[in-house]
């Protein structure tokens, strides 16, 4: 028995001096390969390209700075001279200076990154590819965007609304003053207050009520047997009063245009007048005020039963 235990014990010091010699030795063939591997690399040849890519970078850098120097200046320039002129409107005009702006920074900036990692040595060909594929399918689901942008971009070039315009888009149903421009959205406040931001792709029909003198049609209801004559008379002295109130505003009129029959037994005097863009509502509604009052105070009946049309 001792025999025997003396043999396996000497078995297994034999075993772990053999796995110690394996170890020590596949360390010293890592360590041998990782000095040779060290000691061939070429500092010199690396520092040479270190230094040449550097200087590269900063004549990469110091040529795009001066472009876009350049750029702007040239930009800036160009708009100075077209704000000078009455034909184009300041809005608009900032609009597309912006818009400009931002196509040449993107466009400066794109050529940057190419030749900074054409510089590097990344394989920007091979990047292109992979990035065609995968700008098809953001491509696809950008598409509205990109309507939004191409809309606005030609509603801004071909003039068709500036802010501060009153419009109205005719398939939405909704108008308003226009309060911003974009190439994306348009925004716009209706009367009751109501801010609506529009993408540009919804915009088919614009009706702009801004561009020329607006017509204004107020019609008072009265009672004919009362006295026609007597009551054209007070609302032609109202139309009189208020004209020289609102001489810069009104351009045409008033003018009294007769009776109007507005259904089911209602009649009305109406009154037209052409008055600048934007001044229909307040004069409208100073006009009409001012009829009441008068006819009220002459003892004249203002109807104010529903008007039902059939």
């Amino acid at each position: 028995m001792f025999i025997l235990g003396q043999s396996i014990s000497s078995k297994t010091v034999e075993s772990t001096m053999d796995s110690t010699l394996d170890i020590k030795a596949v360390t010293e063939k890592k360590v041998n390969a990782l000095q040779r591997f060290w000691n061939g690399i070429n500092w010199d040849q690396i520092l040479a390209t270190l230094i040449e890519k550097a200087i590269y970078l900063l004549f990469l850098i110091l040529l795009f700075v001066i472009l876009n120097r350049i750029g702007k200046m040239l930009i800036d320039k160009t708009y100075g001279n077209y704000s000078k002129k009455q034909a184009f409107s300041e809005s608009r005009l900032k609009t597309l200076h912006t818009l400009i702006n931002n196509a040449f920074q993107y466009t400066l900036f794109f050529f940057f990154i190419y030749s900074l990692l054409t510089v590097i040595g990344v394989p920007v060909g091979s990047l292109l590819a992979g990035a065609g594929i995968a700008g098809v399918a953001i491509g696809l689901g950008a598409q509205g965007f990109m309507n939004d942008i191409i809309t606005g971009f030609f509603i801004i070039l071909e003039q068709q609304m500036d802010v501060g315009d009153y419009i109205r888009l005719t398939a939405l149903g909704i108008e308003g003053t226009v309060t911003a421009v974009g190439l994306r959205t348009t925004q716009m406040k209706a009367l009751d207050g109501t801010v609506h931001f529009i993408p540009n792709r919804n915009i088919t029909t614009i009706s702009n009520l801004s561009r020329s003198n607006m017509q204004v049609l107020i019609d008072v209801r009265i009672m004919p047997d009362e006295g026609y004559d007597q009551i054209t008379t007070i609302i032609d002295q109202v139309n009189q009063e208020l004209k020289e109130k609102y001489a810069e505003s009104i351009q045409t009129g008033p003018t009294i245009f007769g009776m109007v029959d507005l259904g089911n037994g209602n009649f009305a005097v109406r009154t037209t007048m052409y008055v600048l863009n934007g001044k229909q509502a307040p004069i409208r509604e100073e006009f009409l005020a001012q009829y009441v009052k008068k006819l009220s105070e002459a003892n004249f009946t203002i109807p104010n039963t529903p008007i039902t049309l059939k």
